[in-house]
């Protein structure tokens, strides 16, 4: 019961943080209004706002604030899921190279001029995480396995990558291109449209889906795959099968918003702290705790220095950091 009060409790806040967060900046809207222009766009009346006001509200802040919850969400499954497998506090989709990969993968699409779009640029980073992770897992194989090794060919993969892409965008793209791929490198929600936030919602939604159809064998992986197999577990075919869907959504968000950090690192210990190790409890609050956050840092990231726009991944960075900090001491203080 405690579980579900939560979930209702964290799935009202986030309706109340999107429709404030919507409110927040130049223009003057209202909560209120908020609400009765998407009841107005669901045919439930008449909001009565100025036609700028309705842009505003649905063309430009609502679709970019859903993208925020839905990536916060997806990263923050995405890291639950990485921590579980390789039973490893560090994992998360940023320091094992797999957002790295996935900006390579965009990245390329981006300067090679492929159409097609959002689903192009999922296709590519797709495809770059695929390769950076299956590069991670062969370094760590060679340097004698363990999870310790993994996060450690982690890093090297990540600076690899981002050399990688470093290079392509400053060989390939013109100034104005650079300048932008830069830009949403370190993680940028302001070209947020309803096609990106449709996209990333499914695949968030499958991806979410799934995991929670393995939570007893993400338990089991808790003590290890000797004891998972004992168990019952196929490791082999579980673990595939969740690292691909990892791969998948992060890729996907990755092509929508950028390479966002700490966001899988941090929130699957802080809701790890509200509900316990039970990932059929850990995934909803992970998720739930994740979305409202990136809700509130994207916020912060395009009204503190209006005009101007921080990238996202800063702002994660700035409060990532002190956050893991003192998680990590009172991990220690419990041990």
């Amino acid at each position: 019961m405690r579980s579900v009060a939560l979930s209702l409790a964290g799935l009202l806040l986030l309706a109340l943080s999107i429709a404030v967060a919507i409110t927040i900046g130049p223009a003057e809207i209202a909560v209120g209004d908020v609400y009765a222009v998407v009841g107005q766009q669901l045919g439930l009346g008449d909001a009565g706002l100025s036609r700028i006001q309705e842009g505003i509200v649905w063309d430009l802040r609502l679709p970019r604030t859903l993208l925020a919850a839905v990536c916060g969400a997806g990263l923050a499954i995405c890291g639950a899921i990485l921590q579980s497998l390789l039973r490893n506090p560090l994992a998360d989709p940023f320091v094992l190279g797999i957002s790295s990969g996935a900006s390579t993968g965009a990245v390329l699409v981006i300067v090679a001029g492929v159409g097609g779009g959002a689903i192009a640029l999922s296709t590519g980073a797709f495809a770059g995480a695929l390769v950076a992770f299956g590069l991670v897992l062969a370094l760590a194989a060679v340097s004698g396995g363990g999870t310790d090794r993994v996060v450690l060919a982690g890093v090297a993969g990540t600076q690899l990558f981002m050399a990688v892409t470093t290079f392509l965008v400053f060989s390939s793209a013109d100034a104005e291109q650079t300048r932008g791929v830069l830009f949403w490198l370190l993680g940028s929600l302001g070209g947020a449209d309803w096609q990106d936030v449709a996209l990333c919602g499914a695949v968030c939604a499958l991806g979410l889906a799934l995991c929670l159809s393995q939570s007893a064998a993400l338990d089991a992986f808790a003590f290890g795959e000797d004891a998972a197999g004992a168990l019952g577990i196929s490791v082999a075919r579980v673990r595939a099968l969740l690292l691909v869907v990892t791969a998948l959504l992060t890729a996907t968000l990755v092509s929508a918003a950028g390479a966002i950090g700490f966001v899988g690192l941090v929130l699957p210990h802080a809701a790890r702290l509200l509900v316990g190790p039970g990932h059929r409890r850990l995934l909803p609050a992970t998720a739930i705790a994740g979305a409202i956050f990136l809700v509130w840092v994207d916020t912060a990231a395009r009204t503190l220095f209006e005009p101007q726009e921080l990238p996202v991944g800063v702002v994660t960075a700035l409060i990532g950091v002190p956050a893991f900090a003192a998680i990590l001491a009172q991990r220690g203080r419990r041990t």
